[in-house]
């Protein structure tokens, strides 16, 4: 038997659709950039354009009452804000929030992760329990927080005078040495499960059978964490350090809710600064300037924590 193949290059109706084929944009060249036109679109009208207006207002005498009346006064505004002894203040505040928070958040969020990947009955429903405070929106946690918190009837003061640890008067929020740590417990405590449930995806990555290699070898718990998980888990640990520490510095509407930067300050970040500024004195082209310094703070920051963690990479692979 003889088998007859017909060659059909040469068919025009072939040929034609082969050419609208290739001219698909769904397979040029184009195709990448035209699925992250809408994210590039996004960024440049949310993001650019006002980060861009912000420069511009921070070199000017702007009011709110009169956003489009500028007047130009160069770097004023800019030494003004960092020769104020109350900024210098507020940038330690806001350094002291943000490494506090990004520590206790992930650490007590391995921590959990570790307890929450061992077997035991109820581990399903300990999961779910753990997950609600990053569940619950942020103005309903600095509400409850400030309600327990209360000098009259808040449960935290009648649970410390239960102990002998009462505070005096009850007065925690409007404390000057109390307000900072009631907060920045109330932050880890909505914080810290989201780093837990990461880190327990991360953890299911390790083999077990390495694992119990290392048992078997006589590593105990201490060591096989460090052998064989903590390499593993490393890279999450470092992405949730970056994420706590950008979310920490843009905090507000917890700080706000809870203390308004008070009192006399000592809950007073960044960005409650640059809140209190623009909106209650009014002063666009200031709180432009503190933005704008904030900006270059946080830069710092997260460059700063990306060269340490590539510095101890390194000196883990020699």
């Amino acid at each position: 038997m003889v088998t007859v193949s017909t060659r059909v290059d040469g068919d025009p109706s072939t040929r034609h659709g082969a050419e609208k084929r290739r001219k698909s944009p769904l397979g040029s060249r184009w195709t990448p950039y035209l699925f992250a036109a809408p994210a590039v679109i996004y960024l440049v009208v949310f993001q650019a354009f006002p980060l861009i207006q912000e420069l511009r207002f921070s070199f000017t005498r702007t009011s709110l009452y009169t956003p489009n009346d500028n007047v130009w006064v160069g770097l004023a505004n800019y030494l003004s804000v960092i020769g104020s002894s109350t900024f210098h203040q507020t940038v330690q505040v806001t350094i002291v929030y943000v490494v506090v928070c990004v520590v206790g958040a992930v650490g007590v969020g391995l921590g959990t992760a570790l307890l929450l990947n061992g077997e035991f009955r109820g581990r399903g429903v300990a999961r779910a329990l753990m997950a609600i405070p990053w569940a619950a929106p942020a103005v309903a946690v600095a509400l409850i927080a400030t309600w327990m918190l209360n000098a009259q009837y808040g449960v935290v003061n009648r649970l410390l005078a239960a102990v002998g640890l009462a505070v005096p008067g009850g007065l925690i929020l409007e404390s000057p040495g109390r307000a900072l740590p009631a907060i920045l417990v109330t932050t880890i405590w909505e914080l810290f499960p989201f780093c837990s449930v990461v880190m327990l995806a991360a953890l299911q990555g390790v083999p077990q059978e390495v694992r119990e290699a290392a048992t078997m070898d006589g590593a105990g718990p201490w060591w096989s964490f460090r052998v064989v998980t903590w390499p593993v888990i490393r890279p999450t640990v470092d992405l949730l350090v970056l994420l706590m520490t950008i979310w920490s510095i843009r905090r507000f509407e917890l700080i706000w809710l809870m203390t308004q930067g008070g009192p006399v300050g000592t809950t007073n970040t960044l960005v409650i600064d640059l809140y209190s500024t623009g909106f209650q004195l009014f002063d666009l082209g200031k709180a432009a300037a503190i933005g704008m310094v904030g900006l270059v703070v946080s830069l710092v920051v997260v460059i700063a924590g990306r060269f340490v963690s590539r510095r101890a990479e390194q000196e883990v692979s020699r």
